[in-house]
């Protein structure tokens, strides 16, 4: 699915539908957050292919702006089928209060009341709002397992159990009362029924694949368990051998381009101020960015990064042996930066979301995050990013859960204003690191 739209089911009283949601993104200086519908309807289909028709049709709709909408269109139909942590049965929910409060029920319960939640927000549905601002002792729920343990635990569970039972119904009636699903081309729908049941078919039979595989394997296991005739010299297995010689073929495959030839990433940047390029390479596992004694030289565009490069430069990055390849391709005009999306880092908008709480996250922008605030701090030779991340400090902890949310785990509780501050803090240096060119 395109960034930052995810499809998702919900379960209702006649069924499951199908729509979309767009966690909170950005434009400018307004946050957003909505699901697909039209001003006061919110879209829920009965079927994935009725969904994909819809977005095929193109209909108006309240996720238009999104800046990820115009490539819905060209994506397949089973990537509308939502992920099974994306499947939210609204009508299961006094029920599944009423289970004894494991880990498992716990974390589900917290993910259909937050998107119950959101629905609320966004629809502005005042019976689903005062569900939640009338009952706070619901917040307990997203703090994990320790608010249920003992005597007290067990009497927070069930006075939560007796809300839910209490109130739910006007909840889903809200949400009920707000679901439409607007028509759609019919010839589309068996387009992507088609599409739908050709992917099935193929998930199926490689699902079918792996288990004879998975059998032969175990075959073999079980006839050559005390034989040592597949190993080489060195005990290794020549299976793994072979494994590991399609590993290194895949890397040189994906690293085959000028960038991947001479072990330097071209980098970008994305802070408050604007949105700057730089390079940066591992020797040894250690950083290397353009710069010197702990200030990265940044640029407005490539191409003033790109005329940089052509001047015999003194930096920590032309000590590296191939930094002259680069040199060489900028000078006769041949180089082109171009920056691969994992080396792309957003930092505006994580400290609002970690005040928002670890459930809001985007878990893949903090992380590369983390890594470049960590690395700018190695290149610099200062340890005082590594220890405010560590796990023993608040904001360490937060970053830790919201990067690893296993349900199991103890969360972080409210309030993170302090943890977002601390956040800004390191933000604020790094920026200090930046020295522009």
């Amino acid at each position: 699915m395109a960034s930052d739209i995810v499809p998702i089911e919900l379960g209702l009283t006649d069924g499951p539908v199908y729509s979309l949601w767009a966690p909170r993104w950005r434009e400018g200086d307004d946050e957003w957050e909505a699901f697909l519908g039209l001003e006061d309807d919110l879209y829920g289909f009965g079927s994935v292919a009725e969904l994909v028709a819809f977005v095929r049709s193109g209909a108006d709709n309240d996720l238009d702006d999104h800046p990820a909408w115009s490539g819905l269109t060209d994506l397949p139909a089973e990537a509308f089928t939502p992920k099974d942590e994306r499947s939210y049965d609204l009508i299961s929910v006094p029920e599944l209060a009423a289970e004894e409060p494991t880990p498992e029920v716990i974390a589900e319960l917290e993910d259909t009341l937050e998107i119950v939640s959101l629905i609320g927000e966004v629809c502005e549905l005042l019976d689903v709002t005062k569900f939640f601002n009338g009952n706070p002792v619901l917040g307990t729920v997203r703090i994990g397992t320790r608010n249920f343990e003992g005597r007290e635990g067990r009497e927070m569970w069930h006075k939560v159990g007796q809300i839910i039972a209490r109130k739910w119904d006007d909840v889903v009636d809200a949400i009920e009362g707000v679901v439409t699903a607007p028509k759609v081309p019919q010839a589309t729908v068996q387009v992507a029924e088609t599409e739908l049941a050709a992917a099935a078919e193929t998930a199926a039979e490689l699902a079918a694949g792996k288990a004879d595989l998975d059998d032969d394997l175990d075959d073999l296991d079980t006839d050559d368990n005390d034989s040592d005739d597949d190993l080489d010299d060195d005990g290794i297995d020549a299976a793994d051998t072979d494994s590991d010689e399609d590993e290194e073929e895949d890397e040189d495959y994906e690293d085959d381009s000028f960038w991947g030839s001479v072990g330097i990433d071209p980098v970008k940047v994305v802070t408050r101020d604007g949105e700057y390029y730089t390079l940066r390479c591992y020797l040894d596992d250690s950083p290397v960015f353009l710069g010197k004694k702990g200030r990265i030289y940044v640029f407005d565009s490539t191409s003033a990064l790109e005329r940089y490069l052509a001047d015999d430069n003194d930096t920590e990055l032309s000590k590296v042996s191939t930094y002259e390849e680069v040199q060489v391709a900028a000078t006769d005009g041949t180089l082109e930066v171009e920056v691969h999306d994992d080396n792309v880092y957003v930092l505006p908008g994580i400290a609002e979301d970690i005040a928002d709480g670890p459930r809001r996250i985007d878990r893949d922008q903090l992380d590369l995050a983390v890594e470049l605030l960590l690395d700018a701090a190695d290149f610099a030779d200062e340890s005082a990013v590594r220890d405010a991340l560590r796990p023993t400090t608040p904001l360490g902890f937060f970053v830790s859960y919201a990067l690893d949310p296993q349900p199991r785990r103890l969360a972080p509780s409210e309030p993170f204003e302090n943890e977002s501050e601390a956040w800004r803090a390191l933000e604020h240096e790094f920026e200090g690191r930046l020295e522009k060119r």
